[in-house]
């Protein structure tokens, strides 16, 4: 069969494509070095958009999922979007996650999505977004996360669901980009930056934060320091938002603050906010890196498998010189 590359794949991906060994579209085997990269050129992943209602809170989460071929129970992995942004955001990720066997659950949180800006005038527009970066929307995030985990768990159980038995829900993965990011820092080990009030949901494993921040105020070291999972950062060099408090200096300062044990940072050479996303935003300078995102996917499968899976290859290939396979000269990573 001629080999066929999915539309959302990127042409640099098609060196390390390679042919399934059935008609399944699963990933192959190919008893070979361990790579994230590879997956198998039949394979299209499979969509599926839900809601969850929160009935308590009055409140719709939409949902876009991406399932891996086989139906078997497999690791799940969450994304929260960035500001105005929406479930659709980022499907390389979700689409490249589901190639590798995992269930992508994409969320959508009303109130700081796109509609924030869509209908509104566009002088009007970056004060609205302003405004959607609010606590309140915060905390409406973090509530989100642990809301789809619960109806999860329930369309798991469900006989006649399409998601009946095909989650493993015993190795949960959460990521998200900006303000997801701040959403996956806080349902993922970090603490409020006076006391110890945490949103943490123990039912993540591990967790990725694209334009990661440390907040406003407070210590880095208190809101970070007993961070008890795996996480990977992800930052650049040039990663500033065009809204709120997170400058470069804000991104790199979470990092030093964790403790060590399945910690790991990236900060891409000339990577601005945007990279991190599948869309350039107004008022980017720099010209977008195709091996951007080849990095975001070979580091994040890898630490998925590494601590979802427990796959000693690939923690072997994270801990070792298989992120340098990958990053180029100028960009920076470190572990712990």
């Amino acid at each position: 069969m001629k080999n066929m590359m999915h539309k959302y794949r990127p042409s640099w991906l098609a060196a390390v494509v390679i042919a399934a060994t059935g008609a399944s579209g699963a990933l192959a085997d190919t008893n070979q070095t361990y790579d994230p990269l590879i997956v198998s050129a039949q394979f299209k992943a499979a969509t599926l958009e839900l809601v969850v209602s929160d009935a308590t809170r009055q409140r719709d989460i939409p949902l876009r999922l991406y399932l891996p071929a086989e139906k078997k129970p497999a690791p799940v992995v969450l994304f929260s979007h960035g500001l105005g942004g929406s479930r659709n955001i980022s499907p390389f990720l979700g689409e490249h996650w589901a190639a590798r066997g995992y269930v992508a659950v994409f969320l959508q949180h009303p109130g700081s999505d796109t509609g924030v800006w869509q209908d509104t005038p566009l002088p009007q527009r970056m004060d609205a977004m302003r405004e959607a970066a609010s606590l309140s929307n915060f905390l409406l995030r973090v509530k989100d996360v642990s809301t789809t985990l619960d109806q999860l768990a329930r369309w798991n159980k469900s006989r006649d669901h399409a998601l009946a038995g095909r989650l493993d829900l015993q190795h949960i993965g959460m990521s998200g980009h900006s303000f997801g990011a701040v959403t996956t820092q806080a349902v993922s080990g970090q603490r409020a930056p006076v006391g110890k009030l945490t949103f943490t949901d123990t039912r993540i494993k591990a967790a990725i934060a694209f334009s990661p921040s440390r907040p406003v105020v407070g210590d880095p070291q208190h809101v970070f320091g007993n961070v008890a999972i795996p996480w990977l950062l992800m930052t650049g060099t040039k990663d500033v938002a065009p809204i709120g408090h997170a400058d470069v200096p804000a991104r790199l300062a979470v990092y030093p603050a964790l403790p060590p044990g399945g910690k790991y940072e990236v900060v891409l050479d000339k990577a601005e906010h945007s990279a991190f996303t599948d869309r350039a935003l107004p008022g980017d300078k720099e010209k977008r890196n195709p091996n951007h995102h080849r990095v975001m996917l070979a580091l994040s499968t890898a630490f998925w498998d590494a601590y979802l899976r427990h796959d000693v290859a690939a923690q072997a290939w994270l801990d070792g010189e298989g992120p340098r396979t990958v990053l180029e000269p100028n960009d920076r990573w470190q572990h712990k």
